[in-house]
C-alpha cells in the first residue's frame, strides 16, 4: 500500500494509519532521474507500513511576483518558439530543459527569478542553434537597435573562429 504521510506545523511526518508522530526507514530508493526519492517506512505503534516521496522543490518567482514550480515544459515551450523553422528536434529541445534545471538545481538555490532562468537558458541554446539563440537572446538581453544584434552577431562570430 502506497500512501502519503501527514506533514505537522513543525515538520513532524505523522503515520498515515495511527498518526504516531514517528517512523523508521526502511528501504530508500531513488527514480530512474534521481530527482525522486522513495522511502519505505514502519511506525513504530501501529506496526505498518507506508511510502512517502521525497522532492527538491525549485520555485521560479516571475516579475510581478507570482510564484509558481519550475517545469521543464515552459523551457521546452518558450525556446520552441525562438526555434520555430529551425532544425531543432523535440529530444534536443527536452535534452535542453534538463541541462537548464540541472545548472539552476547546481546553485543551490530553492528559488529563483525567471529572468535567472532565462539567462540560464542562451549557453545551452546558443550551441544548440545560433538563430534561435539570437531570437531568444534578443528577448531576454533586451536588444534595444539594430545594433545589439550586429554587436552580438559579431560576438558569435568570433566564438565560432
Amino acid at each position: 500500500m502506497i500512501c502519503i504521510a501527514l506533514i505537522g506545523i513543525l515538520g513532524v511526518m505523522y503515520c498515515p494509519f495511527c498518526h504516531h508522530p514517528d517512523s523508521r526507514v526502511v528501504d530508500t530508493r531513488t527514480s530512474e532521474d534521481g530527482t525522486v526519492i522513495r522511502r519505505r517506512r514502519e511506525c513504530p505503534e501501529c506496526k505498518r507500513r507506508f511510502s512517502t516521496s521525497e522532492t527538491a522543490s525549485l520555485t521560479v518567482v516571475k516579475r510581478s511576483g507570482v510564484s509558481e514550480p519550475f517545469s521543464r515544459q515552459k523551457i521546452i515551450a518558450g525556446v520552441g518558439k525562438a526555434c520555430q523553422g529551425r532544425p531543432v528536434t523535440n529530444d534536443q529541445l527536452a535534452i535542453l530543459a534538463q541541462k537548464v534545471e540541472e545548472q539552476i538545481r547546481a546553485s543551490g538555490q530553492s528559488q529563483i527569478d525567471a529572468y535567472e532562468v532565462g539567462m540560464a537558458i542562451l549557453e545551452p541554446l546558443r550551441e544548440l542553434d545560433q538563430i534561435a539563440y539570437l531570437r531568444f537572446s534578443s528577448v531576454y538581453a533586451n536588444f534595444d537597435s539594430l545594433d545589439d544584434f550586429a554587436a552580438e552577431i559579431d560576438r558569435l562570430r568570433n566564438l565560432s573562429k
